[in-house]
């Protein structure tokens, strides 16, 4: 049975006639976690920025004009030797609850930030110094990807309000989170929804869309049901659904590129009493997968079958060749490492969001004889458990965390990487090496190698990068699906529009 717990802030007390025609409602998969309210929590995956592009602002942030569009920060600026960066706050930022965005605030979520990658950026940051409206991070060394990390692929650049936390203190932001954003929060029960509502005073533009909600609807033909009866206004649809609502009067459908991959890790591979030890292993099960018709059967063909768990368009991206499909190699790669009739491998963990994946791979790896039982898990649920290495066998891992190389490589392959179960020396020393490295040619070299080795080494078995496929309803004049590169929600929030009648 669902415990629902209703959470309100007091300046949403205050109720207004919840008009349908200035509304819109968002079906997704999965259940919103109150830890993705706050950006000092952000756990290196792209689910959180759904909510937080909508609750928080960031002193840059991606946007249709580019990775690192000015925000709360109206301008920036780094010396010639690469050691500081200086941003400038504009005088319009507020906070959802009136008072000014100040360079205060912005130091002190820099330094309270606890989310993936924080031990690299408070390790290479010396000191952060503020001056009325200006704020200046001082580097211990030249460091390319101090952007990257500061403002695209963390939490540490979005921005709360200091003297708030402190009186409320973590837990209680996250009932009650307060933000800079161009939505408030006015409700969130647990399973069921989250209600956020237009802040006027919003710096960039008043949204259009006076209402926002995020309702969690798991199962697809019910979401996609949802949808055709006008409960809710947009929903990721897939396979069958994809194409019935193609011919569905009314529904349209968006198919845009995002940058979110997916692949199968092996967490064992530094164990040498694991079959996953061996590389022709790992191998084998990449040789199983038929992605071609997974693809075709579950997203209109349309996901790009890269090879590499990097986005094609992340910078500094090495194009592997496209992967196979060879099941009967696949039993002879196995048959030499000592597993002529298969083996047992144990539990496949997968985002539950994505199990229809999970079942496809699965059965694809039972017919070359690695015998997995799919174990789903709530996104929230798979992610910590995936964080915390709990899991052995097989995962289904994925990410849409912005950044580049390099940011991917700090989560799921450096040592001590979030989501980085083991890792090789060498591969440590290169990655390391491009850190520091401000030649930006001899940086992509490196760059290059550390992801040709890690094909040549077969650490993970690459499924695609994923093409957001999203139903829209017919009160939607723009969605906000593919404003913003790579992105695979609704933003910028305040963009989307509702056709007049």
């Amino acid at each position: 049975m669902l415990l629902a717990i209703m959470f309100t802030t007091s300046f949403a007390a205050a109720a207004y006639a919840d008009d349908v025609d200035s509304r819109v409602t968002l079906g997704y998969s999965i259940s919103i976690a109150p830890a993705w309210f706050d950006p000092a929590d952000t756990p290196g995956i792209v689910t959180p920025f759904l909510v937080i592009y909508a609750l928080h602002d960031s002193v840059l942030k991606g946007m249709p004009a580019g990775p690192f569009t000015p925000s709360l920060a109206e301008q920036y600026s780094a010396t010639e030797d690469g050691l500081s960066y200086e941003f400038v706050l504009r005088a319009s930022a507020k906070f959802h609850n009136g008072e000014p965005v100040a360079a205060e605030d912005v130091r002190f979520s820099f330094e309270r930030y606890r989310g993936t990658g924080q031990a690299d950026m408070k390790r290479r940051v010396r000191s952060v110094d503020i001056a009325g409206n200006h704020i200046r991070f001082n580097l211990a060394d030249p460091w390319p990807d101090f952007l990257t990390f500061y403002v695209s692929a963390t939490g540490a650049g979005w921005v709360v309000p200091k003297k708030y936390v402190e009186r409320v203190g973590d837990e209680g932001y996250k009932k009650a989170p307060i933000g800079a954003g161009p939505y408030k929060f006015v409700s969130f029960t647990p399973g069921v929804e989250l209600v956020l509502e237009a802040f006027d005073q919003y710096w960039r533009k008043t949204p259009n869309v006076k209402r926002l909600v995020f309702r969690s609807i798991p199962d697809e033909s019910t979401r996609f049901a949802a949808l055709k009866r006008g409960e809710i206004d947009m929903a990721g649809v897939g396979g069958e659904l994809a194409r019935e609502a193609q011919a569905t009067p009314g529904l349209t459908l968006k198919v845009f590129p995002v940058s979110v991959v997916i692949w199968l890790s092996f967490p064992e591979q530094w164990d040498p009493k694991s079959p996953w030890h061996d590389e022709r292993v790992r191998r084998a099960a990449s040789l199983a997968i038929d992605r071609k018709t997974m693809n075709e059967a579950l997203r209109l063909g349309a996901a790009h079958l890269t090879g590499s768990i990097f986005p094609e368009n992340f910078e500094h991206y090495w194009q592997p060749q496209a992967p196979e499909y060879d099941p009967g190699k696949a039993k002879q790669l196995l048959a030499e490492a000592g597993y002529p009739k298969g083996f047992d491998a144990g539990e496949y963990y997968c985002d539950a969001s994505i199990a229809d994946i999970g079942e496809a791979v699965v059965n694809n790896l039972q017919e070359a004889g690695i015998r997995a039982r799919l174990r789903p898990l709530e996104r929230a649920a798979f992610f910590r458990g995936y964080a915390e290495k709990k899991f052995k066998n097989i995962i289904q891992g994925w990410s849409g965390a912005p950044g580049n190389v390099a940011t991917r490589l700090q989560a799921f392959v450096a040592g001590g990487g979030t989501y980085a179960y083991g890792s090789y020396p060498d591969l440590d020393a290169l990655y390391n090496r491009q850190a520091t490295e401000i030649d930006r040619n001899r940086r992509a070299a490196i760059l290059a190698e550390i992801q040709k080795s890690i094909h040549e080494r077969a650490m993970f078995a690459p499924i695609w990068q994923l093409a957001g496929v999203n139903a829209i309803g017919p009160r939607i004049a723009e969605s906000g699906f593919g404003l913003i590169p790579g992105f695979p929600g609704s933003a910028p929030y305040e963009d989307i529009t509702l056709k007049s009648r």
